[in-house]
């Protein structure tokens, strides 16, 4: 397939390209920093989201599948999160792009019953902005009449570097807990997820959580 990266050098989206390409798909970086992204047998634009001018759409030549994997923890602008979750829906369906997958946020995955992660007394407060913003463009996803198909993965409480075990279980708005009540995946194991969704479309239009 061929693939276009949105936050490709981010530490999600670098893990999702390295798994991607090591399945021998076709990757384009989407990447502020041109000239500091060098990642072989990668094809690199330069797009900023905080340009109001950049054209999104030029950017697309042939490829199917959008991948984004961005937010607004380094410049703590969070609302360019749920902005960029609109852009996306309205822009792509008018070039080649079929299916969008977007790196979400475990803090709206619900523990029981009309509670969400994000509500817990447990959460960490310095990561509340940032699943806030998940959680609006999750609402963005799940309300909008965009035709273009798309899904939102959401990882585990707690993403972690790791080693790749190639395993993992997938559910759907409630939080994957492990026997010991764990919620966990490391992010190589994430990038494993999200490029089999790639391959298998198995969660068209819905909210797929992956942990251990």
């Amino acid at each position: 397939m061929k693939l276009i990266v949105l936050g490709a050098s981010g530490w999600i989206g670098s893990h999702i390209v390295a798994e991607a390409k090591s399945r021998g798909h076709e990757i384009t970086a989407l990447v502020r920093a041109h000239d500091k992204y060098d990642v072989p047998n990668v094809t690199v634009k330069s797009f900023d989201l905080n340009d109001a001018s950049d054209n999104l759409s030029a950017l697309i030549s042939d490829e199917t599948v959008f991948v984004a994997a961005i937010g607004g923890r380094a410049l703590g602008n969070h609302e360019i999160v749920k902005n960029t979750a609109k852009r996306l829906l309205n822009e792509l369906p008018n070039t080649s792009i079929e299916r969008l997958l977007w790196v979400g946020g475990a803090g709206s995955l619900e523990v029981a019953p009309n509670l969400k992660l994000i509500d817990t007394p447990e959460f960490p407060a310095e990561y509340k902005d940032e699943a806030i913003a998940q959680g609006e463009a999750l609402d963005v996803f799940k309300h909008s009449s965009s035709p273009l198909n798309w899904t939102f993965i959401s990882p585990a409480a707690e993403i972690f570097p790791g080693d790749k075990l190639n395993q993992y279980r997938t559910g759907a708005e409630q939080l994957i807990t492990d026997e010991q009540g764990n919620s966990r995946i490391s992010v190589a194991d994430y990038a494993v997820a999200f490029v089999d969704e790639i391959e298998k479309a198995a969660h068209i239009n819905k909210r797929m959580g992956v942990a251990y």
